[in-house]
């Protein structure tokens, strides 16, 4: 599994990195062409037919073998800014090659519809600490990456693009967290992960204290190429509308569309890997979706033993996305990186010549892990149609990154899962149950009155459901779910459940769903009392 937080890492030094004033070195190659979408896309599609050659210029030794501190200690230096002299409301800032990063990504500017290279100057860098001499490094490098600035606070990064084609941005709470990525292509099978790079950039100058910034791509990988168009709009809630034309090169068994990457290793739910003193780690608790049908679920995330994919079928879905809803500090007591201030992201998806998405799933791959550094869950959509070698493929959708979500559902969402041995508290058990106990809260639940009957719906798909009941829970002004599951078999298969609350036939909340995996019929046997 790739370490895919080390962009959160240096995205963060460096933003907190000196601010140097002064005129701009900033550096252009002397000659610019016609540049437009409809060319880039142009240029991809070419590039498809094309055999896939790696990268060849990648960081030179010097650079590759850098520590991580030494990394970290190359700076860019603020007065060297894209647009920093100019009445541009945005900033863009370049991450240089080594360690992680050693594939070179060329940066361009789009003024007036035509584009210049953006050519590397090491005067675009402090590098006092890092043990590098400028001089010895060669002339044609490239960078890494950039991150972007808007005039509200300089001082902090509204987006950033580092790594194969992730990329991140923060909301309100000025907080990176998980990660988006261009494209996923078989994550979650018994093979490599294949990671599409964006390779080139073009940044288009925005008119003076405009509000949004245009960004163009070029993707390719051995199996695809891609031409992507980012327009970025900050605010409590940044927006990200996005334009992707998909050439494939040959056949792709599992593809993702606008993939989201984010980690998990334990919270109140899944406790399976906790042994650190913080009573919860993850940047994402859960999965959100809006069905075509219109139907709200959420599904807490866990931290499996093993691999686990999962896939729910839909027809042209609403959105979906992973969100951080428990926003307590006390429920993660970090006060380093405030996983309480991390931001959800919520993918919209967008029509093209009037269609949208169609028949397929959002899949879910939860990836074992022990490390808070890695990022273990993987959500995408994955079309239902086939992909054809040759064939263009065209996605719209917008991004949501922020605190809250973007189209709330209108009745009372799930707030928390837990989950622990079962039966009646003073009797002896004579056999093997678990708990479970979702907290619901919001919609009208607060405004029922006392001797409302609201009911539990609980589905499992084996065994027996025990004991439900749904309580008042006047500190949440929600509603609290308990029951037990009793297994009548020993097998270790993951049970799926399902739970809503109704109040006669009229649904009241969204539905939580939950995959839970029994333990072993040896264990079971320890919880059994008479």
């Amino acid at each position: 599994m790739p370490n895919r937080r080390a962009f959160l890492r240096s995205a963060a030094a460096l933003a907190a990195g000196p601010s140097l004033t002064g005129t701009t070195a900033f550096a252009q190659g002397a000659d610019s062409r016609p540049f437009d979408f409809a060319w880039l896309k142009g240029q991809a599609r070419l590039l498809a037919g094309k055999f896939y050659r790696p990268p060849a210029d990648l960081a030179p030794p010097a650079l590759a073998n850098l520590t991580w501190d030494q990394h970290q200690a190359i700076r860019f230096r603020a007065d060297h800014a894209l647009w920093v002299d100019t009445p541009s409301a945005f900033r863009a800032h370049f991450f240089h090659l080594g360690r992680g990063f050693r594939e070179p990504v060329r940066m361009f500017e789009v003024v007036n519809g035509r584009a210049r290279r953006i050519t590397y100057d090491p005067g675009m860098f402090d590098y006092q600490g890092s043990g590098i001499d400028p001089r010895t490094l060669p002339k044609t490098l490239d960078f890494a990456g950039f991150r972007l600035s808007f005039h509200t606070d300089w001082s902090v990064d509204i987006a950033a693009f580092l790594g194969a084609s992730y990329f991140r941005a923060v909301g309100g709470e000025k907080q990176y967290g998980l990660s988006a990525r261009g494209l996923a292509i078989d994550t979650g099978l018994n093979r490599p992960e294949e990671f599409p790079v964006f390779n080139n950039f073009w940044l288009e100058r925005p008119a003076p204290n405009a509000t949004h910034l245009v960004i163009y791509a070029l993707m390719d990988s051995p199996s695809i190429t891609g031409a992507y168009r980012f327009e970025i709009v900050p605010g409590d809630t940044l927006t990200m509308d996005i334009d992707a034309a998909l050439y494939p090169r040959k056949p792709i068994e599992r593809l993702g569309i606008a993939p989201l990457t984010s980690m998990y290793q334990y919270g109140e739910n899944d406790r399976r890997v906790a042994d650190d003193w913080r009573p919860e780690v993850h940047d994402s608790d859960g999965l959100a979706l809006w069905t075509g049908a219109g139907e709200r679920i959420w599904r807490p995330l866990v931290n499996p033993a093993t691999l686990r994919v999962n896939s729910f079928f839909d027809d042209n879905p609403r959105g979906f996305g992973l969100l951080q809803r428990d926003r307590v500090f006390d429920h993660y007591q970090d006060d380093g990186v405030f996983y309480e201030k991390r931001p959800g992201v919520w993918i919209e998806p967008k029509p093209v010549s009037g269609q949208v998405w169609g028949k397929g799933a959002v899949q879910l791959v939860e990836i074992p892990t022990i490390d808070e550094t890695f990022d273990n869950i993987v959500t995408y959509w994955n079309p239902a149609a086939k992909v054809v070698v040759g064939r263009e493929m065209l996605f719209a959708y917008r991004l949501y990154w922020g605190a809250r979500e973007p189209f709330p559902p209108a009745s009372a969402q799930v707030v928390a899962t837990r989950d622990g041995i079962g039966g009646v508290v003073g009797q002896k058990r004579s056999y093997f149950s678990w708990r479970f106990n979702v907290d619901f809260a919001g919609g009208m639940l607060a405004s029922l009155s006392n001797n409302a009957t609201v009911e539990a719906v609980v589905t499992a798909s084996r065994g027996k459901i025990e004991l439900v009941s749904a309580r008042p829970q006047p500190q949440i002004n929600g509603t609290r779910v308990l029951f037990d599951l009793h297994l009548t078999d020993e097998s270790l298969e993951p049970v799926n459940l399902r739970a809503y609350l109704r109040l006669g036939e009229q649904p009241l909340s969204e539905t939580w769903i939950y995959q839970w995996t029994p333990p072993p019929a040896a264990e079971r046997k320890h919880w059994i009392t008479g």
